[in-house]
């Protein structure tokens, strides 16, 4: 067996369902889960209408062995989305490809960029991560044959990573920077200077940049998150040099089980990425390319869904800044609260007595720099229509009350 499966950790959720499974949760109250980040929303009906048309068109559908790279249309789709969302114009030939979704591409991503040492007793080269994180860049780091870099956060600033923080000798082992902006859990959104600081590393030092922008359509602003290469653009970096963005329909669209989304980036990463998923088979079927053209191609659903986060958020932040820390986040559907005590404790407690799920924020971090900053803090994902949110944040409010 591959050794390096030793390292891996449970996930965040499997470590929720042993946090409880020894409780049976008050009866009086429905089961409402603001624990996994699964959009709920229904999902579009022109892409299901794609879909279906997809299946049944001769000589197409099913009945064929799709590219790796994709249909000539799926590509050009990305490439209009892209100068619509960003102003970018792109190859569709070589700066794109499909993808199953956002977490099978950075896993991808990193078993295509780690280069091992020749020598064992060297040094493991290192792949740099926020924390708070999402699971899988330590996944992927770790299968890789690298070692995982947990940045300090910034409490001040949400919780964003303090990249300043990262000594030179740190970076002079990276091969790989994986950035998520929009955040998850905090939402927070990287500025236009932090970006510059980063590219000028990354020129320094030589390592690639993985921009995970999954929750980039979500957001509370008026203007839309900065992405990875629209900042690059901005600081003159048309070649977009060692660095890869990463994008999904999951929160877009609401089509988490299509597993389909895109990256875009640096023609000379795109080339062997691609060499890499065709040896992995990593090929999108012709069907949900077909739905995932619709997709991209259309923004009036997505209007409309981040009208529903927003209207949500507005009903379900006030009820819970009561008794809890915290504030509406840039983007992205998580709130990151402020629990002022054992964040486990509080998940259990809150699911006994009133059937609620929230994920314990430490669950979702590493002990780094002697610190773990999920601990005393929870994620909540309002990912359930807005009457089950505010009736979650009642109950939440209510148990809070009697814990003072």
């Amino acid at each position: 067996m591959n050794d390096l499966l030793t390292l891996l950790q449970p996930y965040p959720f499997e470590r929720l369902r042993q946090l409880f499974a020894d409780i049976t949760p008050n009866p009086a109250y429905k089961a409402i889960s603001l624990g996994l980040g699964e959009p709920r929303h229904a999902t579009p009906q022109l892409i299901q209408n794609a879909m279906i048309q997809a299946i049944t068109r001769a000589p197409s559908g099913l009945a064929s062995y799709p590219a790796t790279a994709g249909e000539p249309a799926l590509r050009e789709a990305f490439a209009q989305w892209m100068l619509r969302r960003y102003g970018l114009a792109l190859d569709p030939a070589t700066q794109m490809l499909p993808v199953l979704g956002s977490r099978e591409a950075l896993f991808a991503l990193a078993q295509t960029v780690i280069n091992r040492p020749a020598n064992a007793a060297d040094p493991k080269p290192l792949v740099v991560c926020p924390n708070p994180f999402y699971q899988i860049y330590e996944g992927a780091a770790l299968l890789a044959g690298a070692e995982p870099y947990f940045v300090a956060s910034d409490p001040a600033r949400n919780f964003a990573p303090d990249w300043a923080s990262v000594p030179d000798a740190v970076w002079a082992r990276t091969q790989l920077l994986i950035v998520c902006s929009p955040g998850n859990p905090t939402g927070a959104v990287m500025p236009l200077s932090e970006w510059q600081m980063l590219f000028e590393l990354s020129d320094k030092f030589g390592f690639v940049i993985g921009s995970d922008e999954c929750y980039s359509e979500i957001y509370f602003r008026d203007e839309p998150p900065l992405g990875g290469m629209e900042a690059a653009a901005k600081l003159g970096r048309a070649d977009f040099k060692n660095m890869i963005s990463l994008t999904s329909l999951s929160k877009r669209s609401n089509v988490p089980g299509m597993r389909s989304g895109f990256v875009a980036g640096d023609a000379a990463l795109i080339k062997p990425f691609l060499l890499y998923r065709t040896y992995h088979g990593s090929a999108m079927s012709p069907v949900v390319q077909a739905a995932s053209t619709a997709a991209w191609q259309d923004e009036a659903h997505v209007v409309a869904n981040r009208a529903l986060y927003r209207t949500k958020f507005a009903e379900v932040t006030p009820r819970l800044a009561q008794v809890l820390k915290l504030s509406l986040p840039d983007a992205g559907f998580y709130l990151w609260a402020d629990v002022a005590g054992d964040d486990t404790a509080f998940a259990r407690e809150l699911y006994a007595n009133y059937n609620v799920t929230v994920l314990p924020g430490s669950f979702l971090a590493r002990t780094a720099q002697g610190h773990n900053p999920g601990l005393c803090r929870i994620r909540m994902a309002l990912v359930a229509d807005t009457t089950e949110c505010v009736e979650a944040a009642e109950r939440i409010v209510e148990f809070v009350k009697t814990r003072a």
